[in-house]
């Protein structure tokens, strides 16, 4: 009896590293924002509660440097939609980062485990909804009509990441698992290689960053250099030869 075949998925992790050659600051490098910013009083929710209008300002002040105009989809992020749009078997981009480059260069199955510019939320109903507005202490949530309980819709220290079910899902369930530009320190994300390796032990595993990262040694293959260098090659070689080693 006939049956499809469906090639076995990919999972392609990308943190802060991927997006840096779109001038986009990376946030753990030596000269990262979290070198400039106390994380502490914008990235926490303590910190909301205890001074709106600072974080507040912070983020919208992020969102408009992801909407600057210098700021576009690299060869990386260009070369991971060709990837979804030419394989033949499913293709999911996990991301650390909270900008909105994958979805712009035409990626669209992507998971942003530590939210998404460009969303927001009510602490008092739950709603979340779209919004490229800055918010204020007096902003009105849409739903409930609350004032002053609006926040973006990002992950802050101390919270739980967004979507880790269905991540755990595409996980147990791929051919092979590709991290780009991250740090390797940041957990859960960091462990996603060992969950891969434990649950899928043939799936290949691939590091593409500029140097080797806090968890390299997981990794059974590695390639190093600027994502806009090595990511389109890399996605070539997997468009013309498959998963096969």
């Amino acid at each position: 009896m006939h049956q499809d075949f469906f090639p076995p998925g990919i999972v392609v992790l990308t943190g802060a590293g991927i997006s840096k050659e779109s001038g986009i600051d990376t946030f753990r490098d030596k000269d990262g924002l979290w070198t400039r910013v106390n994380l502490e009083e914008v990235a926490t929710l303590d910190a909301w509660h205890r001074d709106k209008k600072k974080v507040l300002d912070f983020y919208n002040d992020t969102r408009r440097m992801f909407r600057a105009a210098h700021v576009a989809p690299n060869a990386a992020h260009i070369a991971l939609a060709e990837l979804e749009m030419k394989y033949p078997g499913e293709v999911t981009i996990v991301t650390q980062n909270i900008d909105p480059l994958h979805e712009q260069a035409g990626s669209k199955r992507v998971l942003h485990m530590h939210g998404r510019d460009g969303e927001i939320r009510c602490m008092k109903c739950g709603t979340v909804s779209e919004s490229d507005i800055d918010l204020s202490p007096q902003s009105v949530c849409p739903n409930c009509k609350a004032v002053g309980e609006l926040r973006p819709h990002i992950v802050w220290f101390g919270e739980m990441p967004l979507h880790m079910d269905e991540i755990h899902e595409v996980l147990e369930r791929c051919g092979m698992f590709v991290a780009i530009g991250t740090s390797g320190e940041v957990y859960p994300a960091a462990g996603f290689v060992l969950h891969v390796r434990r649950q899928r032990p043939r799936a290949r595993t691939v590091e593409l960053n500029l140097e080797p990262s806090g968890n390299q040694t997981l990794f059974r293959e590695h390639q190093y250099g600027p994502a806009t260098q090595v990511v389109p090659a890399f996605v070539a070689r997997v468009l013309r030869e498959g998963l096969t080693v």
